[in-house]
């Protein structure tokens, strides 16, 4: 039975993915390190901060790391309190339709930005669980993020769908034994081949499409 679904944030919601390249950009290239959108890809996206930062900046101290990771913290929020935040309103609608439906809804970023992402846009209140960055020991691919959202509802992972935008975010449902939708934005499908199903948007399915990719990965195993 389908009874929970976990959606990620950047690039699932809201088209943040954009603000975070640059604010990447900013930091890194502070420190001598050019920094294109391919770097973003395979490097730093859907992973936290430090990690991010560990993955281009190799020659830093951890306390230095820790520096650079907070500078791209700031730059991030400046421009997200000066910019407008572009939302998937595909994904909205089928937020919207599974909360009518009485789906258990969590929201898992690897962002310590999510809460404040979800209040600005107003979806907050659609969540029944909600797991950021600050929450976890571990990032993914690690399926900590996932399995504590799963927990946080109520549901085994074999009851649950992830919608996911990134090669790690795919690995990391993998991992945890869910069901995994990814959302090719970023022409990587090849990158997002691990999940059950690879749209490239969410206007692409239906509920009752959700529920057959449930049930059909329950009864595979």
């Amino acid at each position: 039975m389908f009874k929970g679904a976990i959606f990620d944030l950047d690039g699932v919601i809201v088209n943040t993915v954009p603000v975070h390249f640059k604010a990447w950009k900013k930091m890194f290239e502070e420190y001598g390190h050019p920094f294109n959108f391919d770097d973003y890809l395979a490097k730093v996206d859907g992973i936290p901060r430090i990690p991010g930062a560990k993955a281009i900046l190799t020659e830093l101290s951890e306390e230095k790391i820790i520096e650079a990771s907070n500078k791209k913290q700031t730059y991030f929020r400046e421009f997200l309190d000066s910019e407008p935040i572009e939302i998937f309103e595909s994904s909205v609608k089928l937020i919207k339709e599974m909360k009518q439906k009485g789906v258990k809804l969590a929201a898992a970023s690897s962002s310590k930005n999510a809460t404040f992402i979800l209040e600005k846009i107003e979806l907050m209140s659609y969540f029944d669980a909600n797991v950021s960055g600050g929450d976890l020991k571990k990032g993914k691919p690690d399926p900590e993020i996932f399995l504590s959202a799963a927990q946080k509802m109520g549901c085994d992972p074999s009851e649950c769908i992830v919608f996911e935008d990134a090669k790690l975010g795919v690995e990391a449902a993998v991992r945890g034994s869910f069901a995994c939708i990814g959302i090719n934005r970023h022409d990587n499908a090849e990158a997002l081949k691990k999940a059950d199903i690879v749209l490239n948007d969410l206007s692409e399915t239906s509920l009752d499409e959700i529920i057959k990719i449930v049930e059909r990965k329950q009864k595979n195993g």
